[in-house]
């Protein structure tokens, strides 16, 4: 609220107790909705241009303080608007509202249901009211982590899925790919929502796809120069899709988005995401820069460790979590026996990128976005003695 400084705040009547305490002028939702059906119904002006601010959303803040991404009309509707980001909307199909309204794949299953003629069903705050709407809807945006409780044969009437916010597991991919048309998605909130969708076939090699239309990916060096196909390299993110900047942070804004080499007079941004180029011009993701951690003196990424441990039949959920100097990883159900699973990564990799501990939990935690919470498996380690 202090970076956005607005000058005005519309709340619902909830919340008007807690936005009294911000000292900033606010109505109440409840209230303008009904004045307004005093006033007529011709259409109001647009007054607003392409490129203007369609809304400020934060990051996560995961890796620092939460930043404020200036989203333009331009970016949103360059998604929302062309294959395969309108996600077979139209009239007629029935489009879930699951996310919190805090996160950017909101805007998603929000803007592009209404933008596009769909119809939207909101979802309430119980586990039943989620059921309800997914067994009733054709279209699901949601985060890996949300779908992993789900059977998607309960859920027959969906037809389109993306994930997209975290890594998603292959087995996950497979199940609902089974029944349904199911992207693979991937992109930072500064590219808007995402910038690649991967459209899987069931059990092939699973990819974050190719970038959506009007927008490019570039595999760089620290010099950045292109690497060769293959080779991993950071991913930096150009086209239509690339936001405006951080609000009020001018000098991280300069740092992060740069002018782009490749095409003129556009800009680039450098998600801080490692992937390289496979043959067919699909991209893999091999994890954040943030995420790398040096173990035994080797460097290793937790996302590798998580779809490690995914590999293992029974598990249906994982996440690789630096405690101290230690891997712990974690992984779901809890009936699964941890050796098993430990036997899973040592298959696939070196012995240094082999957690010492194993945690069996029930239900991974998450945020409010719907990802993995790694500040509570962190805590949850405290607590429980280790399956291993």
């Amino acid at each position: 609220m202090l970076d956005a400084k607005p000058t005005f705040v519309l709340v619902s009547e909830g919340c008007i107790s807690r936005t009294k305490l911000l000292g900033q002028p606010y109505g109440c939702i409840e209230d303008v909705l009904h004045s307004i059906q005093n006033y007529p119904v011709d259409a109001v002006e647009d007054l607003s241009q392409s490129s203007d601010t369609a809304y400020i959303i934060f990051t996560s803040g995961t890796t620092g303080r939460p930043k404020g991404v200036m989203v333009s009309h331009s970016n949103v509707t360059n998604l929302l608007s062309l294959s395969p980001g309108n996600l077979h909307i139209g009239p007629g199909v029935k489009v879930a509202q699951l996310l919190n309204i805090a996160f950017d794949m909101c805007a998603w299953e929000t803007l592009g249901c209404l933008m596009n003629g769909g119809t939207l069903y909101l979802r309430g705050p119980r586990r039943a009211d989620w059921i309800k709407v997914m067994k009733t809807v054709d279209v699901i945006v949601a985060t890996p982590s949300i779908l992993v409780p789900h059977d998607p044969v309960d859920f027959p009437n969906v037809r389109v899925v993306a994930t997209a916010g975290e890594p998603c597991p292959q087995s996950l991919a497979d199940k609902w790919a089974s029944q349904a048309t199911f992207y693979n998605c991937c992109g930072p909130t500064e590219t808007t929502i995402v910038n690649t969708m991967h459209k899987h076939i069931p059990y092939r090699p699973l990819s974050i796809g190719k970038p959506t239309a009007n927008n490019s990916v570039y595999i760089l060096d620290e010099l950045l120069q292109p690497v060769p196909f293959g080779t991993a390299g950071v991913m930096w993110a150009g086209g239509k899709g690339i936001s405006k900047g951080y609000l009020g942070l001018d000098e991280l804004t300069s740092q992060r988005y740069l002018k782009d080499p490749f095409l003129p007079g556009g800009t680039m941004y450098n998600t801080g995401d490692i992937g390289k180029w496979r043959e067919d011009g699909s991209l893999d993701h091999l994890g954040r820069i943030d995420d790398q951690v040096k173990i035994k003196g080797f460097r290793v990424e937790l996302d590798g460790i998580s779809a490690a441990m995914q590999s293992c039949p029974a598990v249906t959920g994982a996440c690789a979590v630096l405690i101290g100097y230690e891997l712990v990883g974690f992984y779901t159900p809890s009936s699964v026996d941890a050796r098993s699973v430990q036997d899973a990564v040592c298959r696939t990799l070196p012995w240094y990128s082999v957690p010492c501990k194993f945690l069996p939990i029930p239900a991974l935690p998450l945020t409010k976005n719907g990802k993995i919470d790694k500040a509570e498996l962190k805590s949850i380690a405290l607590r429980q003695p280790a399956g291993l």
